[in-house]
This record gives C-alpha cells, sequence and structure tokens, in this order.
C-alpha cells in the first residue's frame, strides 16, 4: 500500500506545525521564568544586600573577593559582570582590577537602579555600565571582553547552556569566564548545613523580605542546581576547551572557570 502525495504533504505539514507548536511554548515558559524571576527580584530588591550579607554571615563578601582576585591574575580591561543585581562583584572589579570597564547586565530593573546608587555614590560610573538585558540575549559583538564573570546568577537562567554560551561568544578567544555559585558540601557538616538551607534560612528570608516565595525559590533553586563534576561537565559540553573548580568554605560555593 502506498500513501498518495497528498498524504504525504498533509503529514510533513502536520509535522512541522507541531515542531514550531513546541518551540514556541518551549520559548512561553522560558520568557515566563525570566518574567518571574525579574518580578521576584524586583520584590526583594530593597532588602536584597542585607539579606545576602546576613544570610551567609558576611562570608559571601570574600568569596566574591576570592574570585576577582582570580579574575585580576588574567589583567582584563573589558569585563562582562552577568546577572549583576545591584552591582556589587561589578564594584569589586572596579577596585581591585587596574584601568578596568565593566559593563553589568541584569533582568531586574529595579536590582540595577539600586546598582546606579552605589556606583553613583562610589563616584564608579565612568567604569562601571549597567544594562537591562537578560543573559541569553545579549546583544554584545562576539569577542568583546577579556572576561565575563556572574555571582549567584545563573541558577536564574532561562536556559543554562544558552547564558554560559553567550558568555562564551562574547569573550575574547583563550580568555575565561569565571562562575561563582552556591554548591552542596560534603561529608559531616553536609546535614547541618541543609538544615540550615532548607528551614532557617527561607524562614528568616521571608520574615525580613516580607516575601513568601523569594527565599524558597533560593533553597530550592540551589538543591536542584547541577554542582561539582556535574556542573564541570556543562561547562565543557557548553565549548569550554577546559574546566575547573575551586570549593569554598566546605563547599557551601564553588568558583567555577571555564576558557574558551
Amino acid at each position: 500500500m502506498f500513501l498518495s502525495t497528498k498524504n504525504v504533504c498533509c503529514t510533513s505539514c502536520c509535522r512541522q506545525i507541531n515542531i514550531t507548536f513546541n518551540f514556541r511554548m518551549e520559548n512561553e515558559l522560558k520568557d515566563k521564568k525570566n518574567e518571574d524571576v525579574s518580578r521576584l527580584f524586583d520584590e526583594i530588591s530593597h532588602k536584597y544586600d542585607f539579606l545576602n550579607h546576613f544570610l551567609s554571615f558576611g562570608i559571601d563578601r570574600s568569596w566574591r573577593k576570592k574570585m576577582i582576585k582570580l579574575i585580576r591574575k588574567e589583567q582584563p580591561l573589558e569585563i562582562l559582570d552577568v546577572a549583576t543585581g545591584t552591582a556589587d562583584l561589578a564594584i569589586y572589579a572596579a577596585l581591585y582590577i587596574n584601568n578596568s570597564h565593566i559593563r553589568g547586565i541584569d533582568i531586574s530593573k529595579k536590582m540595577l537602579e539600586i546598582g546606579e546608587r552605589k556606583t553613583g555614590y562610589l563616584n564608579l560610573r565612568k567604569q562601571i555600565e549597567l544594562i537591562h538585558i537578560p543573559a541569553e540575549k545579549m546583544t554584545f559583538e562576539d569577542s568583546t571582553f577579556d572576561a565575563a564573570m556572574v555571582a549567584f546568577g545563573v541558577r536564574n537562567f532561562e536556559c543554562l547552556e544558552c547564558g554560559i554560551g553567550e558568555m562564551l561568544r562574547v569573550i575574547k578567544p583563550g580568555k575565561k569566564i569565571f562562575i561563582l555559585e552556591f554548591s552542596k558540601p560534603r561529608g559531616l557538616f553536609k546535614p547541618l548545613y541543609m538544615f540550615y538551607f532548607k528551614v532557617l534560612l527561607p524562614l528568616f528570608g521571608r520574615l525580613i523580605s516580607k516575601n513568601r516565595s523569594a527565599y524558597s525559590y533560593l533553597r530550592d533553586s540551589v538543591i536542584e542546581f547541577p554542582d561539582d563534576k556535574d556542573f564541570l561537565k556543562i561547562l565543557e559540553k557548553c565549548g569550554c576547551s577546559s574546566a575547573s573548580q575551586k570549593r569554598l568554605s566546605g563547599g557551601i560555593a564553588t568558583i567555577y572557570v571555564g576558557q574558551k
């Protein structure tokens, strides 16, 4: 029995329609995640810096400085700060890396507004430029930057591989991306850490920020996020010629480095 040309065309059209529909649905879901994350960070922006330092007992500052020290060894001039938030990491780069110019991008307008106030207060606006744009849709030319960095932001990418791919696209050949992210500790410390992270952190975050979902989202996103060797594999899959990690504070956080 043979299929008529008409049936073949109909089958082909149906497949094409199905592929197009699935692609649109996938994009809509990704855009919705970006919208949800943007709205969430807008709502907690006024308490974000305080909560970061309070809930990490101030250790987050030392983590950022350690990553900046690694980046400084590369002597970059043009630096991209992805998911810059209120520009903490960009400010550290401006203060500790000589002659650097930093462009920070983020999807939360209110976080960027706070970042603008901070860079203005520190007289760093000539050195730091803040831009409202998602990581997956950068408008920079290929091979623009000497380094790209992100602190506690890759978990919020609507598409992890797309965001990392864009970071690699906009840095020059042979240059590196630096990623600071929460990770899960090992050994005897793990149960205590998980209790704090699952129970106490969302409780304190909710009480201080007055947002019921923000720090539950933080808890869930950290627990679900691939870390350690799993994340190194993702970096290599995205196109890094080499990838390494430096675990901090018993594995609570990790600095990942990927070379283009």
